[in-house]
């Protein structure tokens, strides 16, 4: 997913996000280690989208205290 696209998105759909990507990269760890992944590049995937999230959620954290 592009960061255009999350930008675009609110908080709340962000958190969500990040802890469905977190579940999902949990799940994929497990395929990984008993044989049973079919698409090796689906982690790295879900890894850069997870850091991707967290990035703008921190950014808008970051906003929202010096706008205070």
């Amino acid at each position: 997913m592009k960061a255009a696209d999350l930008r675009v998105k609110t908080d709340d759909e962000l958190v969500e996000q990040l802890a469905q990507l977190k579940k999902e990269a949990f799940n994929l760890r497990f395929q990984a280690a008993s044989g049973q992944l079919e698409n090796t590049a689906r982690k790295r995937v879900v890894r850069r989208t997870i850091a991707c999230v967290k990035t703008i959620l921190a950014e808008r954290r970051r906003h929202a205290k010096a706008a205070a």
